[in-house]
């Protein structure tokens, strides 16, 4: 019977033992489970934030400029699409609030360009609100572009860093801000590089603008819209000087091509959904703050830096002229614009009546040779300039250009005011001044 008990006691204990045994092994095993899921979560955590941080402060440089946004515009999105930044909202609203009676409040799309910072200026200057829109893309130095944001909120405007495409962030805008305006002036700009990156001028001036009119469209009430076409669009046109009743079917470029779909697209927007627009076709620009790639701008850096300069003459010998103009006057005839602008006739989609569509010149009205804007460049910096006649290259750029601008002056008194020679003594100042060369200018004119 004692070893019968025994016997009994020793089953006993190892099934216990076995019993324990298997209870250790599956609480260890639910314990590795919960501790696996929990550090798959805590890992996907850390690397989501990782992602953040880097797609903030070390955004990926772009191979061309129709990708240089797409990051952020997930990111854009998915900080602003959900309603959340309440306090970005209200800086927002702070900066599109008008501040005179019956104020306009802008949305101004290249706010950081040369035209864009200029106009945003004088809008917030006479009272109206400014928001700003800009994607600082990398086709010039991206520097400039933030010195003239610096310039911009100095004066409280506010530029929301985002692209035309990013349909959530200006869905999201125009949710916080009923706009009464949009001035578009943002573009893939320059003539030469639409052979370099053909894709960034579809993807900006024909993609990004039709975006913009779709969430327009959308909206009750629309706004009137504004924008910037070009004077490219006259391509091989001869008649001159250049009226808005010629020929613009001729593109030279496809940066006019773009500029010119534009103006086609506008129609169609404007004839099926009462959208107010009006296309304004600036005639070469110049001034303080400009574009690093015009001619004005890099011919004042390579006589500084004593680089010979290319002066093009066309095929059979004849000197290339543009109607400078200067961006006192582009201003006064976008606001010219905006304010002889009639709202939209359409809301949420539908059109209600017939609506404004227009297109206008913008220019100086005295066309003026290379040769001569070389000339008083030199005279003004004081330094005799190393030239370089060649034959113009086949780029897409047209050898003569000149603005007829009856329509502006008759509906919004436009009447351009400034000569060559008085806008590039202003610039030239503003140049010495921003990049800190009146000492080598000085040097420069010893050694001449």
């Amino acid at each position: 019977m004692a070893l019968s008990a025994d016997t009994h006691t020793s089953r006993t204990t190892t099934k216990l033992e076995r019993y324990n045994s298997y209870i250790r092994r599956v609480n260890n095993t639910k314990l590795l489970a919960a501790s696996s899921k929990l550090l798959f979560r805590a890992t996907l955590l850390i690397a989501l934030l990782l992602v953040l941080f880097f797609t903030i402060n070390y955004p990926p440089l772009p191979a061309d400029s129709s990708q240089f946004h797409t990051t952020k515009n997930f990111l854009s999105s998915a900080l602003y699409g959900s309603g959340s930044g309440s306090a970005w909202e209200k800086q927002i609203r702070h900066s599109a609030t008008p501040r005179r009676p019956n104020g306009f409040s802008v949305l101004v799309t290249g706010a950081a360009g040369f035209v864009g910072t200029h106009c945003s200026l004088a809008l917030k200057k006479r009272g109206d609100g400014v928001l700003g829109f800009d994607n600082f893309n990398a086709y010039y130095d991206p520097s400039l572009k933030r010195a003239r944001q610096s310039l911009l909120s100095r004066h409280q405007i506010l530029i929301v860093d985002a692209d035309l495409n990013d349909t959530a962030m200006l869905q999201k805008l125009f949710d916080i801000v009923p706009f009464t305006h949009v001035l578009h002036l943002a573009a893939q700009a320059g003539v030469r590089y639409a052979m370099q990156n053909p894709q960034s001028y579809v993807a900006s001036n024909i993609a990004g603008f039709v975006n913009l009119l779709e969430v327009a469209k959308a909206l009750d009430p629309q706004p009137a819209i504004v924008w910037a076409s070009s004077s490219s669009v006259y391509g091989l046109n001869t008649e001159v000087p250049f009226s808005e009743h010629h020929r613009t079917d001729r593109p030279a470029s496809l940066y006019a091509a773009t500029k010119k779909a534009g103006e086609a697209v506008a129609h169609t927007y404007n004839h099926i959904y009462g959208l107010s627009l009006t296309a304004l076709r600036f005639f070469t620009v110049y001034g303080p703050w400009g574009r690093p790639d015009m001619a004005y701008f890099f011919f004042t850096k390579d006589i500084i830096q004593g680089k010979p300069i290319n002066i093009y003459k066309t095929p059979d010998g004849q000197e290339v002229a543009r109607d400078f103009t200067y961006i006192d006057d582009i201003v006064k005839g976008c606001l010219g614009a905006l304010d002889t602008a009639e709202k939209s006739t359409g809301s949420g989609g539908k059109k209600r009546g017939p609506a404004q569509l227009r297109v206008y010149n913008l220019g100086n009205t005295s066309p003026v040779g290379v040769g001569r804007l070389l000339e008083i460049l030199e005279g003004l910096l004081n330094v005799k300039a190393k030239k370089r006649v060649i034959t113009m290259p086949a780029n897409g750029d047209v050898p003569f250009t000149h603005a007829n601008v009856t329509l502006a002056n008759r509906d919004f008194g436009y009447k351009p005011a400034t000569d060559l020679a008085t806008g590039l003594r202003k610039f030239v100042k503003w140049y010495v001044g921003y990049y800190g060369v009146q000492a080598r200018v000085k040097k420069e004119t010893q050694a001449s």
